[in-house]
């Protein structure tokens, strides 16, 4: 079993920026990929970024590319989300999952663990 749990969520104006982290236990952190996902009120959760076990692949939405960076300190058991240039329609409760594979992936039905969330909300 593998525990995921998120912080550095919190309010911050459009323009800003937040380090999202996310630490596990349980298992190898090193035999995970990772992705991070969010859910704004009213819509369908959506992956903004995944990234391989290794680290050396990353996969980004189009509407986070160039804003936001992936990395995983596998030392650590952590994989960290920087979000730069935050817009208001950012915000949204951001989880943190995991998988069992070696390869990132968008896809939320690959994954096997979920964090509790936090919320992101970025003001206008």
């Amino acid at each position: 079993q593998v525990q995921l749990v998120e912080s550095g969520g919190g309010l911050v104006q459009a323009g800003g920026s937040l380090r999202l982290s996310c630490a596990a236990s349980g298992r190898a952190f090193s035999m995970l990929a990772v992705g991070w996902f969010r859910q704004a009120p009213g819509k369908e959760r959506e992956c903004v970024v995944a990234i391989s076990m290794s680290g050396r692949s990353t996969d980004y939405a189009v509407s986070v590319k160039g804003r936001f960076t992936i990395s995983r300190d596998n030392a650590k058991n952590t994989v960290y989300l920087q979000m730069n240039n935050l817009k208001p329609e950012d915000t949204a409760v951001y989880y943190c999952a995991a998988h069992r594979r070696a390869w990132a992936t968008m896809t939320d039905g690959a994954y096997d663990y979920w964090g509790q969330g936090t919320q992101v909300t970025v003001s206008s």
